[in-house]
């Protein structure tokens, strides 16, 4: 019995993701120096991934 194309391995589905989780604009908005401790991280400013 073969597998379903749609159940890959997790070391293919690494692509590059088009939308970043809360953190990672967080994280890519400080290092940008756009965000700060204590700003709110509800309402972020639209990032685009490196």
């Amino acid at each position: 019995m073969s597998q379903h194309s749609s159940l890959k391995a997790a070391s293919r589905i690494a692509e590059k993701r088009n939308v970043l989780k809360r953190f990672e604009r967080v994280d890519l908005l400080r290092s940008r120096g756009k965000w700060k401790k204590g700003d709110r991280a509800t309402g972020l400013p639209k990032t685009k991934s490196e």
